[in-house]
């Protein structure tokens, strides 16, 4: 006969089994009807970008011993219908619009940056449509500049579930725009004879 310890054990290891199969039963069926609803197609447009770069020396915006090092913050439009990632088994939807470029002195090396972002928790609330949005974030290169550069914005989602992992995607829709360059600010302090700043 069994001894009660040895029933529990076995009792725990069914239910311990049972709860792995359902679970994996649960995120499979969740996978399917994704690709089934193709969100991994889905479109969007970002338009109307206006970037604008500000230079700071403030360590809280990237710069090392006062150095200057250029910010940038856009605005932007954007469109897209997210309802089908939304099913039975979606806890929200986190939802950001990144810069995608390459490094002016390693041209090889991408880099990508973040600009805005926002979490949908409703399915009725998942239809995007902003108009002259302000980015979140300002943003820089480990580089001093980021003008000039050729940009290309994409929005990314990451489905978080009730049960199973994370799902990352992107929408279809690229939009390139090249930052203007810096103009020097001209300094209108008059210079004496002697080389100093007029007071």
């Amino acid at each position: 006969m069994f001894s009660l310890s040895q029933r529990f054990q076995q009792t725990s290891n069914q239910a311990l089994s049972f709860a792995i199969f359902a679970a994996a039963f649960v995120v499979a069926t969740f996978c399917a009807q994704l690709y089934q609803d193709n969100v991994f197609g889905l479109s969007s447009s970002v338009g109307n970008i206006k970037p604008q770069i500000n230079v700071r020396t403030s360590r809280f915006y990237g710069s090392v011993n006062g150095k200057p090092k250029e910010n940038l913050k856009i605005s932007f439009d954007l469109e897209s219908d997210l309802t089908p990632l939304f099913n039975w088994n979606t806890k929200q939807v986190f939802v950001y619009l990144t810069a995608e470029y390459n490094g002016s002195k390693k041209p090889s090396v991408k880099s990508e940056v973040t600009l805005w972002d926002s979490i949908i928790t409703d399915k009725k609330k998942a239809v995007i449509s902003l108009n002259n949005a302000k980015s979140k974030y300002s943003v820089w290169d480990i580089e001093e500049k980021l003008s000039d550069r050729n940009l290309t914005f994409k929005l990314h989602w990451n489905i978080q579930p009730w049960i199973g992992p994370l799902v990352y995607g992107e929408t279809n829709g690229k939009s390139p725009v090249t930052l203007p360059q810096t103009k020097p600010k001209s300094n209108s302090a008059k210079t004496s004879k002697d080389g100093s700043g007029a007071v």
